[in-house]
């Protein structure tokens, strides 16, 4: 990849957001963006290593959460899993939610791209924040890429309308073998989406809590295929 098409940026937001970006490979004037989030304890770096395997026609922002956990460790909230099933820290969520919108909506001063084909996706709990901006405001974003991730459940009361959700687009890959968020998050994720009308690529895989390569050539082909639409 050419080192001269990446570079970190802060967002001036409270506190600031970091980002990397790679700008689209093709010449094209207003391009479609995908806004990656990683999981806990990782950093905007994480998802920024396949941003070069992602189709070229791509903008790819990837975003560093707001809570420092460790050196070079980051969160988009603290999560507790003392009970067997994870808990979110409410307010620390509501906090990234609002700076994310803050980005996004400030993001069109920093770059040029398409408003109408904006995606937002992530690996585990970049996933889960994935799904929660854009269930619940739909009309800011074409599709959602959850990987490895579980529906944000506490939030539901605070999910769009069924009308407004039906025009989303979704891509869902979980591992079989993953031992964080096992694979029964990912099927209860497809259910509501089926229960919705949402459309929506479901696809399990013979994997644990990572991204496989296999996950990324699909990722890159329901892509290609939602951006014609």
């Amino acid at each position: 990849m050419d080192v001269g098409m990446i570079k970190e940026q802060k967002i001036e937001v409270r506190p600031a957001l970091h980002y990397l970006v790679r700008e689209p490979l093709n010449a094209i004037e207003k391009p479609p963006v995908l806004i990656l989030l990683h999981g806990v304890g990782s950093n905007e770096r994480d998802l920024f290593s396949v941003a070069g395997k992602l189709p070229e026609d791509f903008l790819v922002l990837s975003l560093r959460g707001p809570y420092r956990i460790g050196p070079q460790r980051y969160a988009w909230y603290q999560v507790d899993f003392k009970s067997g099933k994870p808990a979110i820290t409410h307010d620390q969520e509501a906090a990234s939610r609002e700076l994310l919108m803050n980005f996004i909506e400030e993001m069109g001063e920093r770059h040029q791209f398409d408003p109408q084909r904006i995606f937002i996706g992530g690996f585990s709990q970049g996933a889960i924040m994935s799904l929660s901006l854009g269930l619940i405001h739909p009309e800011l974003f074409k599709g959602i890429v959850a990987i490895s991730g579980r529906l944000p459940e506490e939030l539901r009361a605070e999910f769009a309308p069924s009308n407004e959700l039906s025009g989303l687009k979704v891509f869902v890959a979980h591992g079989t073998h993953d031992r964080v968020l096992t694979i029964d998050y990912a099927r209860k994720l497809r259910s509501f989406l089926n229960g919705f009308g949402v459309s929506s690529f479901y696809k399990e895989y013979n994997a644990g809590h990572g991204i496989s390569g296999e996950m990324l050539q699909d990722l890159n082909e329901w892509l290609n295929k939602a951006i014609a639409l």
